[in-house]
């Protein structure tokens, strides 16, 4: 990976580049070339002479700071453009001073939106709310229900508050927002501190029956960051808001949010609460919030769609942190949703039971909380009391569940949760430890026990799609289709299968004899020679390909046949390979419960079932049991929506980060076996080491003031 800011020797000739003069810029924002993209490639602007170096079309610096003076000098000696650079409003999951690289940055060549004295890029969007399409305004809306609904913010690194920890329940909640002293957007938005005295002052005059109560910054309360309000509301004997939780779960519950110049205002204006600015932050002055200052020249009115798609979708720009590519808001923000929710999820302790030592970085990425304890254990008779004692979650791995774990943990009130290997899994084998791209996680059984309840037979029960989800699970079927994934994705030769012409073709894959989904699904489990003596029961004239399964053929599971057992009553045998290969060659499916009849059947292969998978009585399949809690008849879509959108759970191999069924289909194709290997350092640990690599390559590498200059 090249390093934040190119070296000025490596640039292309004629291409342009932007000059880069600070340190926090150059090594912390790990995405700086793709923000810098339109403009042209950074680079460590060394030598600082009488002349602008060949080339150079602009220096970018941190927004209008002291920091960014000496660029903004030479821009002005030189006669070049100034580009202020700031953290984008969904900056990242956790804090920059945590090491989290920005999803985001805003990129400004007119001025910067926090500086009221003075026109910006974001400014002029506002001024001219109709040039907006309405592919714009819909993505603003989406963005706005998005944030609604999950309390999504710039930062993310704070848990939401507890049902029982909401406040306003017996007064009204008014919020006074504090800002650290010398924040640059208090004077820059027309204040100073004891404005917020002032701003304090007239909440609670002007709302005398409410619970009013100052949010301050951890920071400040610990002493590491002077207050602009911590004082004053300790004087007036005003409560302080300074747990530990999301601006969005505090404010929806309040009647009224009083801002200086934070954008905890920008925020609750999205949640749907009514704001009072003393100070002119950029989103002041349009009609939409309560102002205390006027600005005159701000005459246009926005909706709050116009707002949010100046400011989020004009404003910023966005890059995935899963490609490294720049992105739509949307994109980061679900990525931002993704991830808060699985550290909601998983808050708390959970202790893990049936994942082997060299396998558990891989339920990490799954069950991992910046805010949970994680730990794995074997099962033991003291251990359910232990759980109980911790008030922990009890997650098992399914295929390997003790005998009577079930019912100990109920009679300790432990929630037990298992999880199992998803329809997506990877490029090779579980068996041979490629790691898994998909898992699923129930709260109530599995989907291949059909004796118990589970969360996927509810979703195919009971849970109504819309025509928006459905035509989602159609894209995503054509597109494994399509691409030819399938749970394993082993790589191999295209078998030619020797049926006749015309002749009726049918595939048989062999399981895993003594698999958990074998066991269970059904009356009485089968062996893969009486699956083969069934079929060509039923199919005496057909072509019988059987395929065994690749754990089988690895040697690490049972269920391994003899040749001539096979050839007895099938045609042809496949062996290695993948098993996406055959169907398209084949017209009909018979199996057992193996999830290759959910893969044929996206395919519009026939399959016949002879045990309960959780794909068979819905309509879809030819079943040789009856399933009587199975009433629905289901559409296709609606069992793909269900089983890969619902149920399976995706993480990226490579970034430890969670990811959707689009982003794990399109790894799962474009990464060879080896490179889905574990990272071997956390995500954390890894992100400094590349800045290290970076800050050595840049500091050992000789400079040249012409970037032509070889």
């Amino acid at each position: 990976m090249r390093p934040p800011v190119m070296q000025l020797d490596s640039l292309v000739p004629g291409e342009g580049w932007v000059g880069i003069m600070s340190q926090w810029v150059a090594w912390k924002v790990l995405h700086l070339p793709r923000f810098l993209e339109p403009e042209g490639q950074p680079f460590w602007l060394w030598r600082r002479g009488a002349r602008a170096p060949k080339g150079l079309k602009a220096i970018a610096g941190i927004g209008y700071k002291r920091s960014s003076a000496r660029a903004r000098v030479l821009c002005a000696r030189w006669g070049l453009p100034y580009i202020a650079l700031e953290d984008g409003f969904l900056r990242s999951s956790s804090l920059g001073v945590e090491g989290d690289t920005p999803m985001s940055m805003v990129v400004d060549p007119i001025g910067i939106h926090y500086l009221a004295d003075r026109p910006s890029l974001l400014e002029n969007l506002l001024q001219a709310p109709e040039q907006f399409d309405p592919q714009e305004l819909a993505t603003a809306q989406a963005l706005i229900e998005l944030m609604r609904q999950t309390g999504i913010g710039k930062y993310n690194n704070a848990p939401d508050l507890a049902a029982q920890q909401v406040p306003g329940r017996e007064r009204p909640l008014v919020l006074v927002v504090d800002q650290t002293y010398g924040d640059f957007s208090i004077p820059g938005g027309g204040l100073c501190e004891a404005d917020f005295v002032r701003m304090l002052d007239c909440a609670l005059a002007e709302n005398p029956d409410a619970d009013v109560r100052v949010r301050i910054h951890p920071d400040c309360l610990r002493g590491h960051k002077k207050s602009c309000l911590l004082d004053a509301a300790r004087a007036r004997g005003v409560a302080l808001e300074s747990r530990s939780v999301s601006w969005a779960s505090l404010a929806r519950h309040a009647r009224r949010v009083y801002v200086g110049t934070s954008q905890a205002g920008l925020e609750a204006l999205i949640l749907g609460v009514p704001v009072t600015c003393f100070g002119l932050p950029f989103y002041a002055g349009w009609g939409l919030t309560d102002d205390r200052m006027p600005i005159p020249r701000r005459q246009a009115r926005p909706t709050l769609g116009q707002l949010v798609a100046a400011a989020y979708i004009r404003y910023c720009r966005y890059v995935d942190p899963l490609t490294g590519q720049l992105t739509d808001v949307l994109t980061v923000a679900r990525q931002l949703a993704r991830q808060k929710a699985q550290d909601s999820e998983f808050a708390g302790p959970i202790v893990v039971l049936g994942v082997k030592r060299h396998k558990q970085h891989n339920v990490r990425r799954f069950l991992g909380s910046r805010w949970g304890q994680l730990r794995f254990a074997q099962d033991s008779p003291e251990l359910l009391g232990r759980v109980a004692e911790e008030g922990a979650r009890l997650v098992v791995w399914a295929g390997r569940e003790p005998p009577g774990l079930s019912m100990r943990a109920q009679a300790y009130g432990v929630p037990l949760w298992r999880i199992e290997d998803g329809f997506l899994r990877s490029s090779g084998l579980g068996a041979l430890n490629a790691p898994a791209m998909s898992l699923v996680l129930d709260r109530r059984g599995i989907h291949f026990d059909p004796s118990t309840d589970s969360d996927l037979f509810r979703y195919l029960q009971g849970r109504e799609y819309s025509p928006q989800v459905l035509a989602e699970a159609a894209q995503l079927r054509e597109r494994i289709v399509a691409s030819g994934a399938s749970k394993y994705n082993l790589k191999g030769a295209t078998p030619r299968l020797g049926a006749a012409t015309g002749q009726r073709c049918i595939l048989v894959p062999g399981q895993v004899e003594d698999d958990a989904a074998v066991l269970r699904s059904g009356p009485q489990p089968w062996s893969n020679l009486q699956l083969l003596q069934a079929v060509r029961q039923r199919a005496p004239d057909a072509f019988i390909v059987y395929k065994p399964h690749p754990d089988v053929e690895a040697g690490k599971r049972v269920g391994a046949l003899a040749r001539d057992q096979v050839l007895a009553f099938a045609d042809q045998i496949i062996e290695y390979g993948d098993i996406g290969a055959l169907y398209p060659q084949v017209q009909e499916l018979h199996t057992f419960s193996s999830t290759a009849g959910f893969e044929a059947l996206l395919r519009g292969i026939a399959v016949h079932t002879y045990g309960q998978p959780f794909y068979a009585g819905w309509g879809l399949t030819h079943d040789r049991l009856r399933m009587a809690q199975r009433t629905r008849r289901l559409q296709l879509d609606e069992l793909v929506a269900a089983t890969l959108l619902d149920y399976a759970r995706y993480a990226d191999c490579q970034h430890h980060l969670p990811c959707d069924a689009w982003h794990a289909l399109a790894q799962l194709q474009q990464q060879p076996r080896n490179a889905l290997a574990p990272r071997m350092l956390p995500p954390s640990l890894g992100h400094y080491f590349r800045i290290m690599l970076g800050m050595r390559h840049r500091l050992a590498a000789p400079q040249s003031q012409d970037p032509t200059h070889a």
